[in-house]
């Protein structure tokens, strides 16, 4: 297949572009002809303060972009055009220059940007749904997006002229959702049922799985109010036993979180690493945490925590509960309750054969639905179901050992589409 991929990245480096790059090297070492269309949020930092007040403009139609592909596509003449990420510089004008050229189109849905202005239906800490069913307005009077009403505005308006054109609904063939709760929550939006799958991410390559129990914790991940690290320090002042923290990672609470851990030799702050090491530290641990009070998409770190059979303890919201098995493969506590996080970590760390047992679990479930093989044999059959217009849940279905929703289920949700 001659295939191009689209991304645009954001300004610091996160799992979505991890994700790409992935599935960029698994079609190519599978023989396939990959073109990238790729653009940055970087390209902002060479902007004249004149040039920025166009950006409103470039979110909801990027002219270049729009003829750079329609160019693109004409010159490579591919089977089909796979988009991960549109925001902001590559804007949904993408879709567009595909239909334009008649070439199908699949999207990745890597956070809930079509929802929601601030793309993690998130509001003050706490999971928000308002802007899915209601108006968009709730995120622009709220400043949903960096705590900026005009920024809000202008992804609201992105989204509303799209809905007025019937983008979403009309120029994407298949939409990939990560989890089968996140492919709920765009039905429930209004993304047509008939165009969802689900398809988590992969790791590749395969990290291998651990040796020993493990000699400490870890958390992997940036250091925001969203992904609970306020949670996690608090457990850690609640724990008697001496539990090696390690916290891999970044953000705009480091500073702060050091402050109110300061003292405490369990607990190791070692910011940004390469993926090498958070691996290598990775299989060293004895467990995962991942604290989030938001509704995570799919995190990477699960995939690959399962893939170095190292359980994972994470809080009972959102894709988390289906991701993680209680009891199987982890640990679920109640979202922001640190006690309850302490409690999981004390008996995680007390009970070596049982997180070993979970470990093998762990490995088995990468295994089943995580490998590059997996992910692969799922992503051929999406390709397949939208070049030869096959119904997209009938073709998935027919990929070994991968579990989607059925159309019947699918069809049962009645919201009115985008």
């Amino acid at each position: 297949m001659k295939l191009i991929l689209v991304h645009n990245s954001y300004q610091h480096r996160g799992g979505e572009d991890m994700a790409f790059e992935q599935e960029v090297e698994l079609l190519r070492s599978r023989g396939h002809q990959v073109i990238v269309y790729r653009r940055s949020n970087t390209e902002i930092d060479n902007y004249s303060p004149l040039r920025r007040v166009s950006l409103a403009k470039q979110v909801v139609w990027a002219s270049d972009t729009h003829d750079e592909v329609a160019s693109l596509i004409r010159r490579e003449k591919p089977d089909l055009v796979h988009v991960h990420n549109t925001f902001l510089m590559i804007s949904p004008s993408v879709y567009s220059a595909c239909r334009g050229a008649g070439v199908p189109v699949v999207q990745t849905l890597h956070n809930y940007r079509l929802l929601c202005p601030a793309a993690n239906l998130l509001r003050r800490g706490q999971p928000c749904e308002r802007c899915v069913r209601g108006t968009l307005l709730h995120g622009v009077v709220h400043a949903c997006y960096r705590d900026s009403r005009s920024s809000t505005a202008m992804l609201a308006l992105m989204l509303a002229v799209h809905r007025m054109r019937r983008t979403w609904s009309d120029m994407v063939d298949c939409y990939i959702a990560l989890t089968e709760f996140a492919l709920r929550k765009f039905v429930e939006g209004g993304v047509p049922a008939d165009k969802l799958v689900v398809k988590p991410n992969f790791v590749h390559p395969d990290p291998g799985f651990r040796d020993g129990f493990g000699e400490h914790a870890i958390y992997v991940g940036r250091l925001s109010s969203e992904k609970g690290v306020a949670t996690l320090v608090q457990a850690w002042k609640w724990l008697r036993d001496p539990v090696p923290l390690m916290v891999i990672g970044d953000g705009p609470l480091r500073e702060t979180l050091k402050s109110e851990i300061k003292g405490d030799s369990r607990v190791r702050f070692c910011g940004l690493l390469p993926r090498t090491e958070v691996l290598a530290l990775l299989k060293r641990a004895r467990f995962l945490v991942l604290p989030s009070c938001c509704y995570e998409n799919f995190p990477m770190s699960i995939a690959e925590a399962y893939a170095c059979s190292v359980p994972v303890i994470g809080s009972d919201i959102g894709a988390m509960q289906q991701l993680i098995d209680h009891g199987r493969t982890g640990l679920l506590f109640r979202v922001g309750d640190a006690e309850d996080l302490a409690q999981s970590v004390e008996w995680a760390w007390n009970h070596p054969a049982d997180l070993k047992r979970m470990g093998e679990n762990c490995r088995a479930e990468f295994k089943s639905k995580y490998s590059a093989e997996q992910n692969y044999a799922a992503l051929m059959a999406i390709y397949e179901s939208v070049t030869r217009n096959r119904p997209i849940a009938s073709a998935v279905s027919e990929a070994a050992e991968f579990r989607t929703f059925s159309s019947s289920l699918l069809r049962s949700y009645t919201e009115p589409k985008l």
